[in-house]
C-alpha cells in the first residue's frame, strides 16, 4: 500500500492551487507526512532591455522584493488552514521554469507524492490542463496527484 511520506505542493498562490494544497494537507494528516510548498518566480528581473540596463543593485533589491512577496504570500495560504501541524510543512521559493524547478525540488527532497493543480492562473485554464502541471506529470519519479 503507498504511504507517503514527503508531499510536494507547488503553489502559484491561485485558487486552484488553494485545493491543491488542502488535498496535500488531508492527506499528509492521513499518513502523518510531510509538506513542503514551493512557489517558483518564473520571471526574474531582466538586467537589460534592448536600449536600457538597470544596475545591478536595483535588481538585486527587485529580486529580494520578489522573493520577499512570494513568501508571505506563502504563509499567508498557510493562515487559511489554522488546524495544520507548522512542524510538519516546509516552504521555498526558487526562480526558474516551474516545472524544472518543481521536479528538481522533488529529487533534492526525496518527495514520494507531488500534489498539483492542473489548472494554473493563466486565461488558458478553463480550456486545457497547464502545461507546468503537464510536464510535471511527465517528468516526475514519483506519483503526481492532479487536483480538480
Amino acid at each position: 500500500m503507498f504511504k507517503p511520506s514527503r508531499i510536494l505542493v507547488p503553489t502559484d498562490m491561485s485558487d486552484h492551487s488553494l485545493k491543491a494544497i488542502r488535498m496535500a494537507f488531508d492527506i499528509a494528516a492521513q499518513y502523518n507526512a510531510e509538506v513542503f510548498l514551493l512557489h517558483v518566480i518564473k520571471n526574474p528581473v531582466p538586467e537589460c532591455v534592448i536600449d536600457y540596463s538597470i544596475s545591478e543593485e536595483l535588481v538585486k533589491n527587485l529580486q529580494t522584493e520578489m522573493f520577499e512577496s512570494a513568501r508571505k504570500g506563502i504563509l499567508k495560504l498557510l493562515d487559511m488552514f489554522p488546524s495544520i501541524n507548522a512542524d510538519k510543512i516546509a516552504t521555498d521559493v526558487r526562480t526558474g521554469v516551474p516545472y524544472e524547478e518543481i521536479l528538481n525540488e522533488a529529487e533534492e527532497r526525496e518527495i514520494d507524492l507531488i500534489v498539483i493543480s492542473p489548472l494554473g492562473t493563466t486565461g488558458l485554464a478553463k480550456y486545457l490542463m497547464g502545461s507546468v502541471a503537464r510536464h510535471v506529470l511527465l517528468g516526475a519519479k514519483c506519483p503526481v496527484l492532479l487536483t480538480k
